[in-house]
């Protein structure tokens, strides 16, 4: 059978990023078209120098292009505010979107926690960088204890970092604390994102901050029981995502009594939470297209690849 035809909507540093991805690594995938708005930006330049349709008339550009109907998936790596008007221009063809900014139209996917989950929706969004990297993490916990609130701080260096992104720093902290929630399984949560200025760039780190309700369990017991489903999950993970990796070992510790932690909860009715988890990540990236700082970057478009190649493999076995 044939692979599946898709186009790319946003020509910048992930939808780039994502076509060179597409063309090494995807099994059931094949690059169709890449849409910009710019039409001296690098992502058109390379992929009309590697044949694909081009166009630099946004979505519009995309629906006139001659082969329109061939394209069976529609990644969408613009911004929250465009994807809203580009959602809604390709909604009559029947196209799937994956949706790549934090727009949340269409359910939460983290493919290491839920990626079956929404196989069929016609629009998934992939939720942010910092979401890929540490709701997993969120929801290994979650299989252990009951997560009361999930604290999640993404730092990435401003150089992979483009406009798009920047755009979208409000949307990225109310997507990713819903997801949190949604996917991740806490009660509870909160996202921060720090974009460090460093020179030379840092490479992406993540820290994510857990309360939760330990029972009758041993420090050492739910020590050990959380450490292994956090590691079985970077390694879920890690099989998509390469550079994905623990920073350090998994720390649990007993929250004190004094410790005011009531103003984190959902409610003020909520089982106040016993002890403290911190787990350190960091994400490089496989340098397809920014150099291996931009771990945010790869983190999203390999996220993205695996969701489109389910799809594609799903439809595959249902012909």
């Amino acid at each position: 059978m044939g692979k599946a035809k898709v186009a790319i909507i946003g020509s910048g540093n992930i939808g780039t990023d994502l076509m060179i991805k597409v063309m090494r690594t995807s099994q059931h995938l094949e690059m169709g078209a890449m849409v910009g708005i710019d039409p001296a930006s690098d992502g058109l330049a390379r992929a009309a120098k590697f044949g694909f349709a081009t166009t630099s008339d946004g979505v519009e550009g995309l629906i006139g292009l001659p082969g329109f109907e061939d394209i069976e998936i529609v990644f969408d790596a613009t911004s929250a505010k465009a994807h809203v008007a580009n959602a809604a221009a390709l909604e009559p063809y029947g196209k799937r979107l994956i949706d790549l900014t934090p727009a949340a139209i269409g359910p939460y996917v983290i493919p290491a926690v839920n990626i079956d989950e929404h196989i069929d929706a016609p629009n998934v969004n992939m939720v942010t960088c910092g979401g890929q990297a540490t709701i997993p993490i969120v929801a290994a916990v979650a299989r252990v204890v009951p997560v009361a609130y999930g604290e999640i701080v993404a730092s990435i260096s401003s150089k992979s970092a483009g406009p798009g992104t920047r755009a979208n720093i409000d949307e990225f902290t109310e997507t990713t604390s819903g997801a949190i929630v949604q996917v991740g399984g806490a009660k509870r949560g909160k996202a921060i994102i720090i974009l460090n200025p460093a020179e030379p760039p840092l490479i992406m780190r993540d820290t994510v901050y857990a309360l939760v309700e330990g029972g009758s369990r041993t420090l050492a017991d739910l020590t050990a029981e959380i450490t292994e489903s956090v590691e079985k999950m970077v390694g879920d993970v890690a099989a998509y995502v390469p550079g994905y990796r623990l920073k350090q070992k998994v720390q649990v510790q007993e929250i004190p009594d004094d410790q005011p932690v009531e103003t984190l909860l959902a409610s003020a009715d909520e089982t106040r939470p016993t002890h403290q988890v911190s787990v350190f990540l960091e994400v490089e990236g496989a340098a397809h297209y920014l150099p291996a700082y931009a771990g945010n970057l790869d983190i999203m478009t390999s996220a993205a690849l695996q969701m489109a190649d389910r799809i594609a493999s799903s439809k595959e076995a249902a012909r």
